[in-house]
């Protein structure tokens, strides 16, 4: 547990950058020891996984819970039931499902589109030109609040090719008037902050190597 390295990338954010401790592969008993050190926000992209912890943590209600991985649509009543943020819907059809799933479910999760700004094929997400041609439809979806975009960069790149594609996700987020824009993880955050990132997903750099 790399308790000091959270404790000093939280002196550093600016504040209005949040952290989202990524929790997948870590146990409850490491979740506890960050919320305890005033850490709320944990992501998940296991859905199983994170039920788990989830019961196991309930007395913790101060918790809040993001779904980070690849949006299911067998999985999407689940995650709206289970999960207050939703960072990483992927296409218009899913955003659609989401928004009447929320409504049967009297929920009202606070969602992040997530945007493909280059060509790697392990990565999922909206064109950005698709996106502002739907803009006007998604903006009057019903039961979901979407207050921002998602990027998640390829490996391997130069800390300028990083804030390149950073900041192409914080024009485009601005562009539509979203406030927020959650990129940068263990290996780019510093980029992510300097390009204009409100939520930094940390997994190893905060919680030391996985545990399973």
């Amino acid at each position: 547990m790399e308790i000091s390295n959270y404790l000093q990338i939280k002196k550093q954010l600016p504040l209005n950058v949040n952290l989202l401790a990524v929790s997948k592969g870590f146990s409850s008993k490491e979740i506890k020891i960050i919320n305890n050190l005033g850490q709320n926000d944990f992501g998940e992209s296991r859905f199983q996984e994170a039920i788990e912890k989830k019961i196991l943590l309930d007395d913790l209600k101060n918790i809040k819970w993001h779904f980070i991985g690849r949006v299911q649509t067998n999985k999407i009543r689940k995650i709206v039931q289970n999960f207050e943020y939703i960072h990483s819907v992927d296409s218009y059809e899913k955003l659609l499902k989401i928004s009447n799933v929320s409504f049967e479910e009297k929920r009202n999760p606070i969602v992040m589109l997530q945007v493909k700004l280059s060509d790697d094929p392990n990565k999922g997400g909206f064109n950005p030109k698709v996106l502002l041609e739907k803009w006007d439809q998604i903006k009057e979806f019903k039961s979901i609040k979407i207050k921002g975009l998602m990027t998640i960069n390829p490996k391997g790149l130069s800390s300028i090719e990083n804030i390149k594609l950073f900041k192409k996700c914080r024009y485009l987020a601005d562009s539509l008037k979203l406030q927020d824009c959650s990129m940068g993880m263990s290996g780019d955050w510093e980029e992510a902050v300097k390009a204009g990132s409100t939520w930094l997903r940390l997994g190893s750099t905060i919680f030391g190597n996985r545990t399973y």
